[in-house]
């Protein structure tokens, strides 16, 4: 009986003791999950137009960051640096097209997927031999981005919220909306769904596979960038973001793979669900619950729901 007070009793009392613990937890994870769901969409651009699931994007997000952090370092102009990592960003989308995915046109998906996992190493160790593994700091404030927080009163205590994660919030849920309304509304969105279907069909109909995923990862190294600017901000910039940017697995696996809403939902609730339990069921699990609690959602969701809440459903004849 004591057990299930602590677990399913006593988190909820300290909920309508500590409100503004509370709301303060919500408006953390609500950040996390703001931004979970903007890398969870470079993956979604990226499995639309290829089929496959990208397991480069993490490490995409560490080359932007360190690359920025780098040219800032030199003395080169804050926004001239950001513009000197999107030109990076390019020049590598560029360069995958040409020498990777090119030449894996209609190639299984088993075999673009261990593709994505060599240019992964690939990257590691160019970023490491250019940029070093000494992990660096973000100084966002040089970027135009506002410092210090703001105290909100509430219930006889009080809710803080960091500029940066307001400007994250702010910036990471526009860029979501600008590319959700881009990939369903223009003909680059409609060309890149008839890519993923089916890509001799594409390019019988004149759709240029070379454009397409040229675009998508692009803007998967912009959605990389802005990811790697607010990660790196909150904590160092170093290799370890990897391992945020792999939080995207469980966002997709929970709103589905092919989905824009399903990224945002996915992101949401792995934000939200990892911040509310590691403050109120934390301490009864030795703490650390953020690491392993988006991917103990994600398995429930494998077993009883694989193909996530927005995912297409797979129907195979037999």
């Amino acid at each position: 009986m004591e057990i299930l007070h602590m677990i399913f009793i006593a988190p909820f009392l300290d909920m309508v003791a500590l409100p503004d613990l509370f709301f303060q937890g919500l408006w953390d994870g609500f950040v996390g999950g703001t931004l979970y769901a903007l890398l969870a969409l470079g993956f979604v651009l990226i499995f639309k137009a290829s089929g496959v699931f990208n397991f480069s994007q993490p490490i995409l997000m560490v080359l932007a960051a360190l690359a920025l952090v780098s040219f800032y370092e030199m003395g080169i102009n804050p926004w001239i640096s950001v513009a000197l990592v999107l030109l990076l960003m390019y020049a590598l989308a560029y360069g995958v097209e040409r020498v990777i995915l090119r030449n894996l046109v209609n190639q299984d998906g088993n075999i673009l997927f261990m593709s994505t996992i060599g240019l992964t190493f690939v990257i590691i160790g160019a970023a490491q031999w250019i940029f070093g593994g000494v992990p660096r700091s973000m100084i966002h404030a040089e970027l135009g981005f506002p410092v210090g927080s703001s105290e909100w009163p509430m219930f006889g205590g009080a809710v803080y919220f960091e500029h940066i994660d307001i400007s994250a919030v702010v910036l990471a849920s526009s860029l979501i909306a600008i590319l959700a309304v881009f990939f369903s509304k223009t003909k680059i969105g409609r060309g890149l769904r008839a890519v993923a279907d089916d890509h001799q069909a594409a390019l019988s109909v004149g759709i240029s596979l070379n454009q397409i995923w040229v675009i998508v990862w692009f803007v998967a190294g912009i959605v990389a960038l802005v990811g790697g600017l607010f990660w790196g901000a909150r904590s160092d910039v170093s290799f370890a973001l990897q391992i945020i940017g792999l939080k995207a697995l469980p966002v997709l696996i929970i709103g589905g793979f092919t989905s824009v809403p399903g990224a945002i939902i996915g992101g949401l609730i792995i934000g939200l669900g990892e911040k509310i339990f590691e403050i109120y069921w934390g301490p009864m699990m030795g703490g650390s619950v953020e690491g392993w609690f988006a991917y103990v959602i994600a398995l429930v969701f494998l077993l009883f729901k694989p193909q996530g809440l927005f995912g297409e459903k797979i129907i195979e004849r037999v």
